[in-house]
């Protein structure tokens, strides 16, 4: 089984079913991720982000060829929460996830036995203060969390620290065309749970280069045909106005089913063919600034200088 290590080593305020905003803190949780820890159905566009990013991942193996392997925190992606690092786990990097939620991380535990893999679990209460010594990891890197967090400078100071080679950090994209459209029409709310500031991929790397990173390329990752709403379809339709049944039933019941964790468990092998169909603009050679305007996620790449 895998090892769950807690650490405790501050106490943190959590706001655990509400979203708190002050003028300095901003915490959220979405009661969603509990969902997900059993239903394992996330949608066509959490498949395809997940397969574009193993896909990525599986790049970087390939170019540096790291070995220790740190995910902190492990919970931006919505949908089944701790398996972003499986694609490096199976190809026998030691990964490390990192939490701030028992639950959760207890969910993540047992849905990576389920996979019969091996990961060490570390549960944290502060971001500021990770358990771990300097350099301990090779990659340590993060997808579209930052901007839950309450201090994510802190946060991103302590991935650096950690960091003995690669520093890799993606936010969402906030100028594509889903994301405004989410925040300004569909679910205007949203902006108050998270820190925008945080999508600003330029200052993120403009904080990796003050601490020393050396950075080793910027762009963009998750380019499919369809805009970035961050919800299921047949609930866009609905927050819409069209509420036709026919249209509804396209996105929901047997025929639309789509779960990663299908595919790693091997209950549907052909799922990737038939998801990563949809990437030929992810995969088109086009500068990444002209793909900026449709892509749902912009990522910074950096590497420590050796001691």
């Amino acid at each position: 089984m895998p090892k769950f290590v807690v650490h405790w080593r501050s106490v943190a305020i959590r706001a655990e079913e509400t979203t708190t905003r002050t003028d300095t803190t901003f915490m959220t949780i979405a009661p969603t991720w509990k969902k997900y820890l059993t239903d394992y159905n996330e949608g066509l566009g959490l498949v395809y982000e997940r397969f574009i990013l193993n896909d990525f991942l599986l790049y970087l193996k390939g170019r540096y060829g790291f070995q220790r392997v740190m995910e902190a925190p492990l919970y931006g992606m919505a949908g089944v929460s701790g398996i972003n690092s499986v694609s490096l786990a199976r190809l026998k990097c030691p990964v490390t996830l990192v939490e701030d939620n028992a639950e959760r991380l207890t969910g993540v535990q047992r849905i990576w036995g389920e996979l019969a893999l091996t990961a060490n679990f570390t549960l944290v209460q502060d971001w500021s203060c990770l358990p771990f010594p300097d350099r301990s990891f090779d990659l340590v890197w993060d997808w579209a969390a930052l901007w839950h967090l309450a201090d994510p400078a802190a946060c991103l100071r302590e991935l650096v620290r950690c960091a003995n080679d690669l520093i890799f950090i993606a936010v969402p994209n906030p100028l594509q065309v889903g994301y405004l459209f989410r925040k300004y029409v569909v679910e205007p709310e949203f902006v108050k749970e998270v820190n925008e500031r945080w999508t600003d991929i330029g200052m993120i790397r403009r904080q990796l280069q003050s601490q020393g990173v050396q950075i080793l390329g910027q762009g963009v990752l998750d380019v499919p045909p369809w805009p970035d709403t961050v919800m299921p379809a047949s609930e866009l339709l609905s927050r819409l106005g069209l509420r036709s049944k026919k249209l509804q039933g396209r996105f929901q019941g047997q025929g639309w089913q789509w779960s990663t964790m299908a595919y790693y468990l091997g209950q549907q092998p052909d799922l990737y063919e038939r998801v990563m169909k949809f990437a030929w603009l992810d995969r088109a050679r086009l500068p990444w600034r002209i793909k900026q305007v449709w892509a749902h996620h912009r990522w910074v790449l950096g590497r420590k200088p050796i001691k």
